[in-house]
């Protein structure tokens, strides 16, 4: 049916009753539609011969040789966004996101030879220095411009805060001489908007402390329990200029302002949770966020396997014990409440009793730099103050070696029935031929990436999207660390996803932290259609910088929410709509797949493409809402189990 006849069904169909003043009104507006069809056709032929003659989309000569050019070493006199920037170099800042903006700051750190990236809305720009983050291990930094600007990073400073990201935003603000006026009409007082959303915030107001406040920054962002830090830079402070370093306050370098000591366990207790093991017949090991911050997956697994302490995953990024490994209960949920020993290690966001699948009966034990926080949410048997590796390290020490064949056995039993599900949900997708399932994108994804040519170690992924990482997190796997962005962790901010996958990939392609080995790599992402409508955007930005990302896009035509079976229009969208055909007006690639069997030769393609020539593509996946209604399309939408891949909440 046309775009016209369905105009006049639709007005047909309601005209009966109406009298003959509304008609009349219908046979104008049909009038209308007829004009408004035509114009749109000489419209569209006339935009199809200005498409043949316009030149293509191409990067600016200025983008490759301003990455090219050398670092500039300031000296005095310098300004004061120089003198913080001075102190980000230092201290190993490792990326800059931004977009225009808060000019004196960026530009500074930019000079410092600090990678920096420039993308279409800030917001995006905070969700890709976060992945950054949750990749590598290293700090990052986002940029926002007074109110607007910074108003759009909040939904996803909150998300970084939820995983607990050493994420360092930085923001320009008005001039303190224009304070309580509405010159420019911007928004001045931006540190209450992040409180209860950041570790550490200050507006700078004396610009010879620039210098001390960077300091605090950095002593917030690299020890303790990591969040983010919120720095806002009146152009007093940041176009301040200084003649040599007297004119500066408390002008040390970082090993005087902190210290890279970390806490380790005590002696007593170390002794006590190895005694708890070794009359265990179930111990698990909960290795959270703070594993991965604290670099300490050779001491976790160096515990794990001396006593065979099963390990299940949580937190915003997954790898740290490998899901290939005998004792991983990450892909083995029915094993969770088996544990008769639960140590959390690193969890630094507690959920609340019960909301993870152990039993009330196990013994538990935290792990955890901050003693404030251990025992909030979770009753404990035993806590421990402590660096996660020195703790993973005393505890190896203390151990008694340990041989639990029946607990293997069971591990390997509840992987196993797990996989079964997963094929049984995947055989049931390809049933469906009118559109592509969503566990049809989760197996042949899972094993296209881990089952065939590619090693298996290879790809790090950014686990987005909302109804279809129901399915996506159950086939995903993670065997080394940082391997998995957990995207929607804890926050469950709405469509960040392109951001993460453009900061994720800029992590893989600089080779930063455990992304070292596999430098140059492509990523692969995954959004939802209502998702990508937030940072679709970030497609141009991915090109523009050469990233070479795979981004799969849900299009199941809604939000996918239904009411008792019925869909409500509120959350509808128009149909088959063609984000591949906005991905390739970006300047990447586009495919649309609308069968099962379309899905795996797209996804080859775009990930040669990919590596061979470092081409984004966005692949559209044609699904539909009913695939969320489980007595219409069986299996219908999945519940999960947490801790381990199907982690969302916690």
């Amino acid at each position: 049916m046309t775009w016209l006849a369905a105009a006049d069904t639709f007005e047909s169909e309601g005209a009966n009753g109406m009298d003959s003043q509304h008609k009349r009104e219908q046979g104008s507006r049909r009038s209308f539609f007829s004009k408004s069809v035509l114009a749109a056709g000489a419209l569209g032929a006339a935009q199809t011969a200005a498409a043949e003659s316009t030149a293509p989309i191409r990067v600016p000569d200025a983008i490759p040789a301003a990455l090219k050019a050398p670092a500039k070493q300031p000296a005095f006199p310098m300004r004061g966004a120089q003198v913080f920037a001075r102190v980000c170099k230092a201290e190993g800042l490792a990326a800059l996101f931004c977009c225009p903006g808060n000019y004196e700051v960026i530009n500074a750190i930019c000079e410092e030879g600090i990678p920096c990236f420039g993308g279409r809305t800030e917001g995006s720009m905070c969700a890709a220095a976060d992945g950054f983050v949750r990749v590598s291990g290293e700090v990052a930094a986002c940029s926002g411009t007074e109110g607007p600007g910074f108003t759009n990073m909040i939904m996803n400073i909150a998300a970084a805060n939820a995983a607990r990201t050493p994420l360092l935003v930085l923001a320009s603000n008005k001039r303190m001489s224009e304070d309580d006026t509405e010159m420019g009409i911007q928004t001045v007082y931006q540190q209450p908007t992040t409180e209860g959303m950041r570790k550490y915030g200050k507006r700078l107001i004396d610009s010879s402390r620039v210098h001390e406040y960077a300091a605090y920054a950095f002593r917030q962002l690299k020890t303790g329990v990591p969040r983010p830090v919120h720095l806002d830079f009146p152009q007093e402070i940041s176009a301040a200029r200084f003649k040599d370093a007297s004119e500066l306050r408390y002008y040390h370098e970082k090993s005087k302002y902190r210290t890279d000591a970390r806490p380790h366990p005590d002696p007593k207790r170390i002794r006590l949770l190895a005694e708890m093991i070794r009359k265990s017949q179930r111990p698990m090991m909960v290795a959270s966020t703070g594993v991965f911050y604290s670099r300490a997956w050779e001491a976790l697994r160096a515990a794990a396997e001396k006593a065979d302490i099963a390990v299940v995953e949580s937190g915003a990024s997954r790898g740290h014990f490998s899901d290939g490994h005998p004792l991983s209960a990450s892909t083995a949920p029915g094993a969770l409440m088996s544990a008769d020993v639960v140590i959390f290690i690193g969890q630094y966001s507690m959920p609340n009793h019960g909301e993870y699948n152990f039993s009330p009966d196990a013994q538990f034990v935290r792990i955890d730099p901050d003693a404030s926080d251990i025992g909030r949410n979770w009753p404990i048997d035993l806590g421990l103050v402590s660096c996660e590796k020195a703790a993973l390290e005393a505890l190896v020490e203390a151990l008694p070696a340990a041989r639990r064949e029946a607990w293997r056995a069971e591990l390997a039993a509840e992987r196993k029935k797990f996989e079964d599900q997963n094929a049984a949900y995947y055989k049931t997708g390809l049933g469906y031929k009118d559109a592509v399932h969503p566990a049809v994108i989760a197996q042949q994804l899972s094993d296209f990436l881990y089952r065939g040519e590619i090693a298996k170690e290879q790809t790090t992924i950014v686990s987005g999207g909302y109804g279809i990482a129901r399915y996506t997190r159950r086939y995903l796997r993670a065997y080394r660390p940082g391997q998995i962005c957990n995207g929607a962790y804890q926050y469950g901010a709405i469509g960040p996803d392109c951001g993460y996958a453009f900061g994720v990939s800029a992590a893989v392609q600089l080779g930063i932290g455990p992304q070292a080995p596999y430098q140059g790599a492509p990523i692969v992402g995954i959004t939802g259609d209502a998702g990508f409508a937030y940072s679709g955007m970030e497609i141009e930005t991915m090109m523009k910088y050469r990233m070479p990302v795979v981004m799969i896009v849900y299009n199941n035509n809604a939000w996918g929410i239904m009411s008792q079976g019925k869909p409500i229009h509120m959350y509808l969208f128009q149909e088959n709509l063609r984000y591949d055909k906005i991905g390739e007006a970006l300047g990447a690639r586009g495919e649309y797949v609308a069968r099962p069997e379309e899905f795996l030769p797209a996804l080859r393609r775009s990930y040669q493409i990919a590596a061979r020539e470092r081409i984004s593509t966005v692949i559209n996946c044609q699904a539909k809402r009913e695939f969320w209604q489980g007595s219409a399309c069986p299996p219908g939408f999945l519940g999960k189990i947490e801790p381990g891949c199907m982690a969302y909440s916690h």
